[in-house]
């Protein structure tokens, strides 16, 4: 298995619609950066997020999720509290090649401001917008930029092909379009 470099995402990107929409460069324009990168993508948070409250004294099960625990909000800049989360999505689409899985971690930019963005791996034929979990750790409020970069995307090619895809299984966040709350 090896990481793939930015001309392999550029081909796949372009060929095989992994990435919709796609940036073919590295855009820094004042704002967080986003677009390819030498051996990855940085993905972009799209203007929808589900904040965390506790307005209806909920308890966060995650074999039973009260999206109550949530107040949406449709915004160029998300604020979550202090010690909270909040989900949200990417602006791309994913269309993840049998041969492939990824990995995805926080930018340095928020990271360094206490934010952490949390993802799951992007499973083998796995499609969709992703579903971002991103946490203020800080006693202090927190702002998201929508449409800026939130997380670098990196892509790993296995010299052989897996089994038993997530399409295969039919995975229950199997191109989900929306931010999604947990399932069972």
């Amino acid at each position: 298995m090896s990481v793939k470099p930015d001309h392999w995402i550029r081909k796949m990107a372009i060929e095989h619609k992994m990435i919709e929409p796609f940036v073919d460069k590295q855009v820094r324009d004042g704002s967080i950066s986003y677009g390819v990168s030498a051996y990855g993508y940085d993905i972009r948070v799209s203007n929808e997020f589900k904040v965390f409250t506790n307005v209806h004294n909920s308890v966060v099960d995650p074999k039973n999720f009260d999206d109550k625990s949530f107040v949406e909000i449709n915004a160029d800049v998300c604020m979550i509290p202090p010690n909270s989360f909040a989900l949200a999505r990417t602006v791309e689409y994913f269309r993840i090649p049998r041969s492939t899985i990824t990995l995805c971690v926080g930018k340095s930019t928020y990271a360094r401001c206490g934010i952490i963005v949390n993802v799951t791996p992007f499973e083998p034929e796995w499609e969709g917008y992703v579903t971002l979990e991103i946490s203020n750790t800080t006693p202090l409020p927190a702002k998201i930029y929508a449409n800026e970069g939130i997380a670098q995307v990196l892509f790993f090619e296995s010299d052989e092909i897996c089994d038993i895809s997530y399409a295969d299984k039919k995975g229950k966040y199997q191109k989900q379009v929306g931010i999604t709350s947990p399932r069972l």
